[in-house]
């Protein structure tokens, strides 16, 4: 049986392949980047192998190809069912519902306001990812986008307003962060 380590890897190696060609807009990293590091700050405060998966997985449905059925019959081959339907379960409450393609006549305002409501509802392990998710993409938005930052890290801090159960110590760290962030711009 391979141990937690060994799937973690191969959960990365799909997330990397999933991601195929993306990278980080303002670095021209490989995108894999951001998911393997939203997965190492969410093992300082959970080390369950389910969040962990799912940090590394949150952008796949919503960024690549991949379809539901594809990444739950990969999670089934990679992790026990139970961990696997979880995985699974917190991966969809990452991925935003309230899109431009779906929602087209709504404006940004409202479709992150929708978002904001749904993730407040999101489980505590699905919050204490997109906390770790904020704290990751806020430093570098602000650094390289200072003109999109400021509309993006005032959504940040109504979202984590709102996303309450997740892990309180990465919940301050989230707000620390965004403010910090902010703060740079004034």
């Amino acid at each position: 049986m391979p141990s937690d380590e060994e799937i973690l890897q191969k959960i990365i190696e799909f997330a990397d392949e999933s991601h195929d060609q993306q990278i980080r807009r303002y670095t021209g990293d490989r995108y894999i980047v951001h998911p393997v590091r939203v997965m190492e700050l969410c093992r300082k405060y959970n080390d369950n192998i389910s969040v962990l998966s799912a940090a590394i997985l949150h952008d796949v449905l919503e960024d690549t190809p991949v379809t539901r059925d594809e990444l739950e019959l990969f999670l089934l081959q990679m992790l026990p069912e139970d961990n696997a339907r979880f995985t699974l379960e917190l991966v969809e409450q990452l991925t935003d519902e309230f899109v431009k393609d779906k929602y087209p006549k709504w404006n940004r305002r409202k479709r992150k306001n929708k978002e904001a409501e749904r993730l407040a509802a999101a489980s505590a392990e699905a919050q204490t990812i997109k906390y770790a998710d904020i704290i990751d993409n806020a430093p570098e938005i602000t650094e390289k986008d200072p003109e999109f930052a400021e509309r993006f890290l005032r959504e940040c801090r109504a979202l984590v307003k709102m996303m309450k159960k997740g892990n309180p110590l990465l919940r301050e760290k989230a707000f620390d962060t965004v403010n910090n962030c902010l703060s740079q711009l004034e």
